[in-house]
């Protein structure tokens, strides 16, 4: 799943010769995965993972490769949009993998700690490896060489998931009567918690678009991949020290700290885009920036696992998912429009910007565990 974003992106860019096209397309994908998700993960609670992981997982395949047919064949741009939104159905395996271990540690607050921990960080490698993966395949073999292989690998992975039934959460049958359980948009300290994700998905997709540019004006957008792969790595080895050390006092009162580490932290890529030009640097200060992103992630996801009631801890996580996709979308989207109108270093101003309007969402919500 970390290859396709990117892979779209040099995919798109390279055709079409926009980078604000691909940005509006990806972010359009996004926005649709954010509508979908939790309608798909209420089916999850309710028929179970691997009942419905499995055949959304083939449809979202097949919009991928339609994106593929339609850039390679140069179909109207519109075509681009209809065919990354069909991707939407991508089950979100990061929130079902997560609710398992809720169900597998519930009552058990370290080791969940630990297992949040983890899986954060296990997703970071695989968002470490996937863009440098993504570039390489896009520029060494050919443009859409990133998004084939990333259709082979989420099937492959999502039907060996879907096998390991012994750890699946039991599905939560339809409430009796046939009467719909109250939204989890309505319980207490989600609004905000959401909210918060929303602008911390906005650091993350404007980042990926604006560093990709970045590179590519200094005619190196293979160094792209590798220079992302270096943030994912920070915020991996930060979730596995996270987790180790198992940190004291409530998860509510980490949450504003944690944002506030990740706001200081966002402005090293910019200064050292806006001071020194040199990608060198930038990978540097990205490698200390993403360090801040797995602790404010697991205390996030702790946060949200502890609001959301028993059996329907897919939808809780999936809107969690949402919210970041959401801001992924709207950061991507305005990222590549200062590439394409102001310039690729004036778009490292957006993630600092949306990392503090997290922190200031936390504070004015005053989230408590």
């Amino acid at each position: 799943m970390g290859m396709f974003s990117v892979s779209a992106v040099v995919m798109i860019a390279g055709s079409r010769g926009s980078y604000a096209l691909a940005g509006a397309v990806t972010a359009a994908g996004l926005a649709a995965t954010a509508v979908v998700g939790p309608w798909t993960a209420r089916l999850v609670d309710r028929f179970g993972q691997a009942r419905i992981a499995v055949p959304a997982t083939l449809f979202a395949a097949l919009g991928s490769l339609a994106l593929l047919l339609c850039v390679r064949y140069g179909a109207p741009d519109w075509t681009l949009f209809a065919a990354y939104a069909a991707t939407a159905t991508t089950p979100n395996t990061g929130g079902m993998s997560r609710a398992r271990w809720a169900h597998l540690f519930k009552g058990d607050s370290g080791a969940l700690h630990t297992a949040n921990s983890f899986e954060q960080a296990a997703d970071e490698l695989c968002f470490m490896l996937g863009p440098v993966l993504a570039a390489f395949l896009c520029t060494a073999l050919f443009p859409e060489a990133g998004t084939l292989t990333g259709v082979v690998l989420l099937v492959t992975g999502v039907l060996v998931f879907a096998a390991q039934r012994a750890t699946e959460p039991p599905p939560r049958p339809r409430p009796a009567g046939g009467g719909r359980a109250p939204s989890l948009l309505r319980t207490p300290g989600m609004p905000a918690l959401l909210t918060g994700f929303l602008a911390t998905g906005a650091v993350f997709g404007s980042l990926e678009v604006v560093t990709i540019a970045f590179a590519d004006v200094r005619g190196h957008r293979s160094a792209a991949g590798v220079i992302l792969a270096l943030q994912a790595a920070g915020s991996c080895a930060a979730g596995l020290v996270y987790g180790a050390w198992r940190p004291a006092g409530p998860a509510g009162r980490r949450y504003p700290v944690a944002l506030a580490a990740m706001t200081a932290l966002m402005t090293l890529p910019l200064l050292a885009a806006a001071l020194t030009g040199s990608l060198v640097v930038l990978a540097a200060s990205l490698l200390v920036a993403g360090m801040a992103t797995a602790p404010t992630m697991v205390t996030g996801m702790t946060l949200v696992q502890g609001r959301t009631p028993g059996g329907r801890l897919n939808e809780g996580m999936t809107l969690a998912v949402t919210g970041l996709l959401g801001g992924i979308a709207g950061g991507s989207a305005l990222g590549g429009w200062l590439v394409e109108h102001v310039s690729a270093r004036a778009g490292y101003g957006v993630p600092v910007a949306a990392a503090a309007l997290a922190l200031l969402i936390a504070l004015a919500g005053r989230v408590r565990a």
